[in-house]
C-alpha cells in the first residue's frame, strides 16, 4: 500500500534546521519501497510518499519521525494513495 504524509511546519526555523538532518536520515535509513520525499519550496512543510503493509505501520513510521518527536509539525495528514499506473 502506498501512503502520503503531508505536513506543515511550526514557525520555528532554527529548530527545524537543527532537526532536518535527523529527519532526512531517518526516512532514508528505513529503506522503504518507493520512498519519495522532500520539503516544499517555501519551507512551509513537505510531503513524503512511501509503501507500508498497513495504515498502522505507516502511522508508526510517521510517529517515529524526528520532526514529530520534536513536536515541530503544525499540522499533518496521512492518506492511502491509490496510484493510477499510467
Amino acid at each position: 500500500m502506498r501512503f502520503v504524509h503531508v505536513y506543515a511546519m511550526k514557525p520555528e526555523p532554527d529548530r527545524v534546521r537543527a532537526v532536518a538532518p535527523r529527519h532526512a536520515a531517518y526516512w532514508h535509513g528505513l529503506g522503504l519501497g518507493g520512498y519519495l520525499g522532500g520539503p516544499f519550496d517555501d519551507g512551509s512543510g513537505g510531503l513524503i510518499s512511501f509503501e507500508a503493509d498497513s495504515r498502522e505501520e505507516a502511522e508508526r513510521l510517521i510517529a517515529a519521525d524526528p520532526f514529530v518527536r520534536e513536536q515541530l509539525l503544525a499540522s499533518s495528514s496521512i492518506e492511502r494513495w491509490l496510484v493510477d499506473p499510467v
